[in-house]
């Protein structure tokens, strides 16, 4: 009688490919065929906006087809299906990529016992990150605080190449279609258009951009009015590429532009990594001498908070990116800066209304990315970002968009006022076109009211 083959599951979660998948050599390596796994699980897909869901199912058709139609779907409690759907193949070992977000940790802890009680494994190879949170330390064990000195270290420590994989690494058993597997959810009305949802879409929008805008990243960057930036982000959250190939590739690039793209990739790591250590600031300031900043309340606080998620504040460079974020699902990272100052510093509301705001439709919401990234211009956060920097809405327009091109774009009131008139549409001579607001409040007296409540601050910190 010959020998039964032994079986293994490979659950996907936020590495939806086939290239560069450490995963799959694991799982070749411990087992002779591989069912692969995807879960919708409740605790993630109720608070994902319509524009996540929708790239996440597109992202599964596109991750199924290119497994020869063999991903199986489930839905429900991981720590139930998991298990349920390793013993229905006799699996050995369930392979995944390492988790290390608050929720992630939580559940892969239940998933390994209800695993190990039954005699299996759960087996952690890589994760979606160039270097692993917890890995990159001060001399003394403790984790960084601050930026400069954690990429430093970062560099130093180094990563992986990318493994050289493909859906024929792993021989893929064909799902049993019983009563717990489920299909690919139909997409959500959104009415933003997103990018393709494929790791080949990834793979080409990353070419593109190497051989022309990579170059110009260092000051391109910082303008929305032009295509300077990557656009990695979402393929970067839903794994369909992974940071190890775009370091790669960047490593055989010369000049600052390569470097600066690098250091991008670190923040993604070094915010991580503080939220691998300090869970709790997902949702609470990271600096707790924050507590004590007076924060606007009540019906005009929500009010405020409608106009600015309207983009209507009657501040161009303002409204344009609340504006792109309805259209687009994403916002260009200098504007969502700028969006995010005014809420806490001219608007003095909470930056985790703000972040929430994001999160509901952002394509590309990370939780680490979006709420660190928030306490860093909330000045709330981990680096040199003090609260008594306030970004001048005008002069930011002024600078960074400095024909307009980008209000005009996402503003269209103001697509006839010409050139940099356009950041400052109180001044003409007829005031503001027809339908657009005044501006809700005087930048400089709110930037002077930032400044004395954060006397509160530096008070709890006597």
């Amino acid at each position: 009688m010959a020998e039964r083959a032994r079986s293994a599951v490979v659950w996907f979660r936020r590495d939806l490919r086939v290239g560069d998948q450490p995963t799959f050599l694991a799982a070749a390596d411990a087992a002779d065929r591989a069912l692969a796994l995807f879960v919708l699980d409740p605790a993630l897909t109720g608070p994902s906006g319509g524009a996540r869901l929708t790239f996440l199912y597109r992202a599964l058709r596109s991750l199924d087809a290119a497994l020869g139609g063999r991903l199986m779907v489930v839905r429900g409690d991981p720590a139930d299906v998991v298990p349920r759907v390793a013993a229905a193949v006799d699996a050995a070992s369930v392979h995944v990529a390492a988790d290390f977000g608050p929720y992630g940790r939580r559940r892969d802890e239940a998933v390994e016992k209800a695993l190990v009680d039954a005699g299996r494994a759960l087996v952690r190879t890589g994760s979606p990150y160039a270097v692993a949170p917890g890995r990159v330390r001060k001399a003394d064990g403790e984790p960084f605080r601050v930026f400069t000195p954690f990429r430093r270290a970062w560099l130093e420590h180094g990563w992986r190449a990318p493994a050289d994989t493909s859906a024929g690494t792993v021989d893929w058993l064909d799902p049993d279609g019983g009563s717990s597997a489920v299909p690919v959810p139909d997409d959500e009305r959104v009415p933003a258009e997103l990018p393709e949802a494929s790791e080949a879409a990834a793979l080409r929008q990353w070419e593109a951009f190497l051989s022309d805008a990579v170059d110009r990243y260092g000051d391109d960057r910082n303008r929305p009015d032009v295509e300077g930036t990557s656009r990695m982000s979402v393929y970067l959250k839903y794994g369909l590429v992974h940071p190890r190939t775009l370091l790669a590739d960047v490593a055989r690039k010369r000049g600052e532009s390569s470097e600066v793209y690098r250091s991008e990739l670190a923040w993604r790591d070094f915010y991580a990594d503080v939220l691998f250590h300090r869970p709790d600031s997902a949702r609470q300031n990271y600096d707790k001498a924050f507590d004590a900043l007076p924060l606007a309340s009540g019906g005009d606080a929500v009010a405020a908070f409608d106009r600015w998620r309207e983009g209507r504040t009657g501040f161009p460079i303002v409204d344009a990116g609340m504006r792109q974020l309805r259209e687009q699902a994403w916002m260009h990272n200098r504007a969502r800066m700028i969006t995010a100052s005014f809420l806490v510093k001219d608007l003095h509301l909470p930056w985790w209304w703000g972040a929430r705001h994001f999160m509901a439709l952002l394509v590309d919401g990370d939780l680490a990315s979006n709420q660190h990234g928030w306490q860093w211009t909330a000045g709330t956060g981990t680096d040199a970002a003090p609260y008594f920097r306030v970004f001048n809405p005008i002069t930011q327009g002024q600078r960074f968009d400095p024909d307009g091109d980008y209000v005009r774009r996402f503003v269209p009131e103001l697509r006839g006022v010409a050139g940099k008139a356009v950041h400052t549409p109180w001044e003409l001579p007829d005031g503001p076109p027809e339908g657009y607001p005044e501006p809700i409040v005087d930048h400089e007296a709110e930037r002077q009211e930032a400044l004395q409540r954060y006397e509160r601050v530096k008070a709890a910190r006597r």
